[in-house]
Order: structure tokens, then sequence, then C-alpha cells
């Protein structure tokens, strides 16, 4: 019994951060990936391929959680579940391969540069927007197959990229963010099985623990918010959470800086 109490005081802030990362991602769609893995690499000084890795594992549990609350709570477009996964798993599996044989992070400043932008836009679009006015979003299956492959190489792209740009071409925010969430558990499943065949268990640590208890005891409540948070509200909260987390990926990230 004494040896548990030094063990929980261990991983006791990861799931904190875990439940923090979870509520933001479970409720406007993104942020779990970039926090965690900023938190293992910048943070810990842990490899990528093995910190990616990690947060895949740990994305595994919390995915399949928030997945299954946003189904509860009908926040899935299913039409467009079935136009991303196929290609998001593309995308995911090719940039696991590609991560665990090369360092695939020089082009990481850019797309953060790229979803700076984007969430600008998006809080453009959020303060002008009075009546919300939805249409089903046409591009996604390249959006998907980018999506996934920058999730598996830099640690956490598939919902900065697909949530923000399907918001973009004018979808609803709550299937949005519900459709995206529960499509990430079979990218991140497939992800895992790819990182697990070139890299082996040995990748994953005990700060996985952590953050899955506190990701898989805050998933529920992120697809409550999304169901009951006003569209305009959203869209504010995305581009500001998308602003915040890309500048600072940028600031860490940058060859110059």
């Amino acid at each position: 019994m004494p040896d548990i109490v030094p063990l929980l005081v261990e991983i006791a802030p990861f799931i904190a951060i875990g439940m923090a990362a979870q509520m933001i991602d479970g409720a406007l769609g993104m942020a779990f990936g970039v926090i965690t893995q900023t938190l293992l690499v910048s943070g810990l000084g842990i490899p990528p391929a093995a910190a990616s890795a990690s947060v895949h594992l740990v994305e595994l549990f919390t995915t399949g959680a928030s997945g299954a609350s946003h189904i509860w709570h009908r926040n899935v477009d299913w039409g467009l579940f079935r136009r991303l996964v196929p290609f998001g798993v593309l995308g995911g599996v090719t940039g696991a391969f590609l991560l665990s044989s090369i360092d695939a992070s020089a082009a990481r400043p850019f797309v953060m540069l790229y979803l700076t932008g984007i969430g600008f836009y998006l809080l453009w679009k959020a303060i002008r927007l009075s009546q919300p006015r939805f249409e089903d979003p046409r591009y996604t299956r390249p959006l998907a197959v980018a999506g996934g492959f920058l999730d598996a190489a830099g640690g956490g792209g598939w919902g900065p990229v697909v949530t923000s740009n399907l918001l973009i071409q004018g979808g609803n925010p709550r299937k949005i963010i519900g459709t995206v969430n529960s499509a990430e558990f079979l990218l991140t499943l497939s992800i895992s099985i790819a990182f697990i065949a070139t890299l082996g268990l040995a990748a994953f640590t005990l700060i996985t623990v952590g953050l899955i208890i506190g990701g898989v005891v805050a998933a529920p409540f992120g697809a409550v918010l999304a169901s009951r948070v006003r569209p305009r509200v959203l869209l504010l909260a995305v581009a500001i959470v998308l602003i915040a987390t890309s500048s600072y990926s940028i600031y860490k990230a940058w060859p110059i800086i």
C-alpha cells in the first residue's frame, strides 16, 4: 500500500492534464493531442515518435469515450463520418510509418502558421455570424488524408486541421465537432497499431496511465457542452483555442526563434 501513494502523486499531474485537455477536445473537436504532445516533447524531452505513440494510445480510450458520448447526444453526421474515416486512416498510417523512420517535424511550424490564419478567419466569422446558415462540407477526403497524416506525424493535427476546415466550409459546429471526435477513434486505432508494429510497446510510458484516467473521466462532459452551447459560441471558442495552441506551437518549433 505505501508504494501506491508515491505512484499516485507521480501521475496526478497527468490526470489533471488529461482531464483539461479532453474537456477542451470533446467540446471543441481539437487540442488534446496538441496539449499532451507539447507536454511530452517540450516538457519532458520524450522523442517525437515515442511521444506521438503514447498520445495515440491514450486517445484510444479518450476518443472512444468521447465518440460514444457524442453519438448518445446525436452530435454525429454519419454521412460525413463515412467520408472522413477511410481517408483519415490512410493518412494516419502513412504518417506513423514515416515518423518512425525520419523526423517529419520540420514542416510543423508552417502547418501551425496556416492554422493560426484559419483561427483568425473563424474568429472573424464568429463575430459577424448572426443567423447561422449551415452547409454540408464538400471537400472532405483530401482533408481527411492531410489531417490523419499530420496527426500521426505531429501528434495532434486531426482536430485542428479537419474541424477548422470543415467549419470554414459552412458545417454545423455541433455536428462537425461530434463527427470529427467520433471518427478520431478509428483513426487513432489504426495509428496506434502502426506505431506498435514499428516501435513496439516500449514506446509507451507510465505517463499514459494518468492521461488515460483524466481523459476518460472528462470525455462525457465535452459532448454535453457541444450539444448545448450555441453555434456562434462554439465557433468563437474553436477560433480562440486554435489561435492560442497554434501560436504557441510556432513559438516552440520555429527554427529562427
